[in-house]
């Protein structure tokens, strides 16, 4: 190179350079989440109430809420950690556990032309949304500022993730009669508003069961969904099966589920699941995203320079798969069926307008408490019911404002909790109209 060492020099060719922007300026400041602390208010009834009982309904979490990762599991991946030995990994995480995810996991077929290059280990379900969404946005249009599609009453980390990378989040149209379950017509409605603001789709995330509602949606209509989506010009379609494994059915079968797509269209597809909800492995972060190699090839670049996964992470997953993770879940599985059961009897002699799908929420209308009360949105209910009536909840106003008048309620807890923590939300609720 013949500059100057006196002179500064730009890292990349003056043709790559990030284009000057003040937009920067104007966007709005991402918020910390607040399901972090919805169940602390739980303290202040415990003060008031000295040995009485706490329920929380708030928890996605069960490694709090339900035994968590069994022993063994962890036992299993200490002893894979310490014949592994602590030098640095690839940015996909090993050839092992590409090949266990593959193999023992989703038992994925040849002929399905996906394999171990597919996959991608990352450190829990956030770092492989942003990665996703950081390849929606170069790989789809190559332009930030396009559009992440979501539900209407979205998981409240798919309103920031993206926005966070330089994608604007769009809510979908949706019948809260349906669980605003996503349909094709507001698929495409949702690709024709973003043009007329002059932006494309970069991606939509389906999610399934759902987070906050628990709608469940069939397969044939993830399908159609994703088809639609596709034609009508969508970048990429994402599926979140995180709590596919917690349902009182059959767990997603990818062999089966790709068949409904060309080789053209799964280039286009992305699969997002791991260790969180189904292992109660929340504090583990394990997550693995099955993708085109394209894709993969471009996020493991970038992750060379950013986060990558631990290999003790990998290593849970890996013992898990071993074992079978029907038998390695149990724990968490069977008490969240039986759960669902209990709560779904309840619910139905409430009369109480609900969803409850699989996974691990039912979402609850409590717009009449509120009026009564006079709140304009459910926000104020989770503080109140912690507080006063020893059970915490997730406010659906947390979510967006289309879930103003509803609640998250979890029944990831073992029957009695469940039943218990009912009980006192019945009785919260009913207080607001005294």
């Amino acid at each position: 190179m013949s500059i100057s060492n006196t002179t500064p020099v730009f890292a990349l060719d003056e043709k790559n350079l990030v284009p000057v922007s003040e937009h920067l300026k104007a966007m709005a400041d991402i918020p910390p989440s607040r399901m972090f602390l919805i169940n602390k208010s739980l303290k202040v009834y415990v003060e008031k109430n000295p040995g009485a009982k706490i329920y929380d309904a708030s928890q996605g979490d069960g490694g709090a809420s339900l035994p968590g990762t069994p022993k063994a599991i962890l036992d299993r991946a200490h002893q894979l950690q310490i014949e592994h030995g602590t030098s640095y990994d690839m940015p996909f995480g090993t050839d092992a556990y590409r090949k266990s995810v593959i193999e023992q996991y989703w038992k994925l077929d040849s002929s399905s032309g996906w394999g171990p290059a597919n996959v991608l280990g990352t450190a829990g379900g956030r770092d492989a949304l942003v990665k996703a969404y950081q390849a929606m946005l170069a790989l789809g249009h190559g332009r930030q500022g396009d559009v992440v599609m979501v539900s209407r009453v979205p998981w409240i980390s798919y309103n920031w993730g993206p926005y966070g990378v330089g994608a604007n989040v769009l809510w979908t149209p949706g019948d809260p009669a349906q669980g605003w379950m996503y349909t094709e017509e507001a698929i495409r409605e949702s690709v024709k508003f973003a043009e007329s603001k002059g932006r494309k789709i970069a991606g939509i995330v389906i999610t399934n069961p759902d987070n906050p509602t628990g709608l469940t949606i069939p397969v044939e209509k993830q399908v159609a969904l994703a088809k639609a989506a596709l034609e009508a010009g969508v970048a990429f379609v994402l599926f979140d099966w995180m709590y596919h494994y917690v349902t009182d059915e059959s767990p997603m079968d990818l062999n089966s589920f790709l068949k409904n797509f060309t080789p053209e269209e799964r280039k286009r597809l992305m699969f997002l699941d791991g260790i969180t909800k189904s292992l109660g492995g929340s504090n583990i972060r394990n997550c693995h995203l099955i993708a085109d190699e394209s894709v993969i090839k471009f996020i493991v670049a970038r992750a060379s320079h950013t986060v990558m996964p631990s290999f003790y992470a990998l290593a849970v997953a890996m013992a898990a798969y071993e074992m079978g993770f029907s038998e390695a879940a149990k724990s968490i599985i069977e008490p969240t069926n039986a759960s669902r059961v209990v709560l779904k009897k309840l619910l139905s002699e409430s009369g109480m307008q609900h969803i409850i799908g699989k996974g691990y929420y039912a979402f609850m209308n409590v717009g009449e408490y509120l009026k009564a009360k006079g709140w304009a949105d459910s926000e104020p209910l989770g503080q109140y019911l912690a507080e006063n009536h020893g059970v915490a909840i997730v406010p659906g106003a947390f979510f967006s404002p289309f879930g103003n008048d509803w609640i998250r309620f979890s029944y990831a807890t073992p029957t009695d909790r469940t039943e218990g923590a009912f009980k006192r939300l019945v009785e919260g609720l009913e207080s607001l109209k005294k």
